[in-house]
This record gives C-alpha cells, sequence and structure tokens, in this order.
C-alpha cells in the first residue's frame, strides 16, 4: 500500500492584493454613478462605500474626505482627454481647422453615454456652493481648456488660415454648443419631443465655427 506524503499547498497569487490596488479605481467610478444620479451634495460618502462595495472607513483609507474623491473623478475621467487633445495638436501639422474639428467632435464622443457627461451639468449647478471645488475646476480643466483652444486659434492666425480674432471670446463660443448638448442630455431631453441630436447638433456648430474663422470670412460691419 502506497504511503500518500502530505505535501504543502502551492501558494497562490494573493488575490487581496489585486483587490487592494484596484480599490481606488473602483471607488471613483462608483463616486462617479453616485455623482451623476444624485449631484454632489446630496451625494453621502456611504452611497459611494455601498456602491464600491466597501466600508466608510475604507474610503478613508485612499481620500481624506468627498471633495478628494471629486477630485479624482475628474483627473480620472476629463482629464485624459485634454491631455489627447494637447498630445494630437502638439504632434500634427495638419490644418488647424482640421484640428479644431476633431477636438469639438473628440470630447462629446468621448463622455455621452457614460456618467462623465453628467459632470458639466453638476459642475456648473453645485460647485458654486464649494468654493474649493469651484477654483480646483477652473484650474484644471477649464483653464487648461482655455488655453488650448486658443493656442490653436492663434496657430491658425498666425499661419494665415484663420482671420483674427477675439481668442479669449472664441473660446466660450467654441464650448458653449458642446456644453449646450450635455446639458440637455441630463434635463430636457426626457422631456424633448423633436430631441436635439449630438451628431447633428456638432455639424452645424463646425460648420458655422470654422466658416466664421476662416480667412475670407471677414464681414463689414
Amino acid at each position: 500500500m502506497s504511503v500518500i506524503k502530505n505535501r504543502k499547498p502551492r501558494p497562490t497569487a494573493p488575490r487581496w492584493r489585486r483587490r487592494k490596488e484596484d480599490r481606488p479605481a473602483e471607488i471613483v467610478a462608483a463616486a462617479l454613478a453616485c455623482f451623476a444620479e444624485k449631484g454632489f451634495a446630496a451625494t453621502r460618502l456611504e452611497d459611494i462605500a455601498e456602491r464600491a462595495g466597501v466600508t466608510r472607513g475604507t474610503l478613508y483609507l485612499y481620500f481624506q474626505g468627498k471633495e478628494e474623491i471629486f477630485k479624482a473623478v475628474v483627473r480620472q475621467s476629463i482629464l485624459p482627454i485634454l491631455v489627447r487633445g494637447e498630445a494630437m495638436v502638439a504632434a500634427s501639422d495638419e490644418p488647424s481647422g482640421t484640428l479644431l474639428a476633431r477636438l469639438i467632435e473628440n470630447f462629446p464622443k468621448a463622455v455621452l453615454g457614460s456618467p462623465v457627461s453628467a459632470l458639466p451639468k453638476l459642475v456648473l449647478t453645485e460647485v458654486g456652493n464649494f468654493p474649493d471645488l469651484a477654483e480646483f475646476y477652473l484650474e484644471e480643466v477649464v483653464r487648461r481648456g482655455r488655453r488650448l483652444i486658443k493656442a490653436l486659434v492663434k496657430r491658425g492666425i498666425d499661419r494665415g488660415e484663420f482671420r483674427p480674432v477675439d481668442l479669449d471670446h472664441v473660446f466660450y463660443c467654441v464650448i458653449a454648443p458642446i456644453l449646450l448638448t450635455l446639458l440637455w442630455e441630463h434635463s430636457f431631453k426626457p422631456y424633448d419631443r423633436s430631441e436635439l441630436e449630438p451628431d447633428a447638433m456638432l455639424r452645424a456648430h463646425l460648420d458655422l465655427l470654422l466658416n466664421g474663422l476662416r480667412r475670407g470670412s471677414d464681414h463689414a460691419a
């Protein structure tokens, strides 16, 4: 009769390590979903913890509080889009109008259909009551986006592709229809029978914007 010797079990990969490393991203994803559904002020840390499948105490292992979680949400969901836009413009020698059109098209495509698309509405309606978050969003998103758009339009002017324009205010003209599209998605869309169609809106916006910027578009006052 053969004797079966006791063998030590083979070591297995410690799942808790992978889980622990993934946890901050899971918390951020849960917070984004909660913010999109309830808004920033109405979302409790308990809501985020429950959706992430952790305890409230666990949140404090990674974040100091709800405002820090919001900043992480913005950095992980909005800033990568800006970074990709900056890299695209820096690496390309294409006409400025082509790059501007690509920037305008890429942002809605990157966020529509996901909870990220609710962030502009949340920011516009709520961060005024949270000065630290307002300044954070202005610096990290708005001012960075403004620098990108202004630099691209100035590039077009310097290369003779665009006519001279007010760079500071052209930025707002560029982003306003995009913001309207995202705000409409999370406000009037359920009640609007005619329904704003994002792709058609962007095509109309680009047609007006690029034809207004191009050389030869000057009109007598």
